[in-house]
């Protein structure tokens, strides 16, 4: 069993989001935080925008100025043929030694009542602000802590890529909080609340000379402070998380323990979305994990886009009901939703026995 796909998806693409400025264009919505508010399902939507290409011999790209205040937008370009510039990749490219994106990303909010049919926000959530946004905030993750909501994501700038904490009460006012992990690290998720007295994360080092892309934990006394650091999530060698691994929605509790909907890359550099248990007492302890993907790029809309063979979810909405609603990006383009009970999901889990620790661990 899979998760089972809407027949309506895509829900929202780049043509349903109006950009921040005329002269540029939406290239894409995608990775969006999920949260239930009230009577409405919200998304915090990353949209993807860069300057109209108005000239087919020119690429030109976004830059952004974070020393004035409000952040201004202004423009680097280059030619096509220029033997200097590589353009191999749709997401960057490299100019004599240096990487630079071909968008920039703000967070946009998105609203449903009925989890299926959103309505987007003329004006940007959050816009890039800070010196280490100056490439642009992507990826969020909203979790419930008490009377706020706290949102990690991913900061993007020449100093590397960091993971930032931001809180808000009511999707209209947000208050940023500084850097929780350094360069470089991403898909990082709160365990909502407090567990034994300690707030628990899950995060992704870029790997080094040694080691791979695993889901890291780690626990907080306040939740900007960071220790206590461990794999929690290794890869598996020929399987479909084999080349490297990140933590997606928010994880949330069940009777059986903190259930994590994480993506995995194949050795084809295809994304995958599965499933991980972590110990209710103990959310650094990996107890059990789906042995095949329960979503695979294999729609048209994931397997073809701006960068094809893509799923990944930064959130999902658990109902009363027990009803999941899985938000996941589809090909760094759009935004689906496919859904599973909470049991359904539950009987897709393997036991790893408890308290183990990562089969890559001596």
């Amino acid at each position: 069993m899979t998760l089972r796909r809407f027949s309506g998806n895509p829900i929202l693409t780049p043509a349903d989001v109006p950009p921040s400025r005329d002269d540029y264009e939406v290239i894409g919505v995608f990775n969006a935080g999920a949260v239930r508010f009230g009577d409405e399902i919200l998304l915090l939507l990353r949209v993807a925008e860069r300057p109209k290409q108005t000239d087919p011999a020119r690429v030109r790209v976004p830059w952004l100025d974070t020393t004035q205040r409000p952040a201004r937008f202004g423009e680097l370009s280059w030619d096509r043929d220029d033997p200097d510039l590589d353009v191999s990749d749709p997401r960057g490219f490299r100019y004599r030694g240096r990487h630079y994106l071909t968008s920039v990303s703000h967070l946009r909010v998105a609203r449903s009542r009925d989890g299926y049919r959103f309505s987007v926000d003329r004006k940007p959530a959050m816009f890039p602000a800070e010196p280490y946004e100056a490439y642009g905030i992507e990826d969020p993750r909203i979790t419930p802590m008490g009377d706020e909501y706290w949102i990690t994501y991913v900061a993007v700038s020449k100093w590397g890529v960091v993971t930032a904490l931001a809180r808000t009460r009511d999707f209209v006012a947000y208050e940023r909080m500084g850097i929780l992990f350094p360069p470089e690290n991403k898909n990082v998720v709160l365990f909502p609340g407090r567990i034994n007295g300690r707030l628990f994360a899950l995060h992704r080092p870029s790997e080094g000379a040694f080691g791979n892309r695993v889901i890291w934990s780690a626990a907080s006394p306040d939740g900007l402070a960071w220790g206590s650091h461990r794999v929690a999530l290794a890869l598996r060698p020929d399987r479909w998380d084999c080349r490297r691994v990140g933590a997606g929605a928010v994880p949330f509790r069940t009777s059986h323990g903190w259930l994590e909907i994480y993506h995995g890359v194949d050795d084809g550099d295809r994304y995958h979305l599965g499933l991980a248990l972590f110990d209710l007492e103990r959310p650094d302890v990996l107890i059990g994990r789906s042995p095949k993907p329960v979503l695979s790029p294999d729609a048209p809309y994931e397997a073809t886009g701006f960068f094809s063979g893509v799923v990944f979810s930064c959130g999902a909405v658990v109902e009363d009901n027990g009803l999941v609603r899985v938000y996941y990006g589809c090909a760094d383009d759009s935004m689906a939703v496919a859904e599973a009970t909470v049991d359904e999901l539950l009987d897709l889990v393997e036991p790893v026995g408890a308290g183990a620790r990562p089969a890559a661990l001596p």
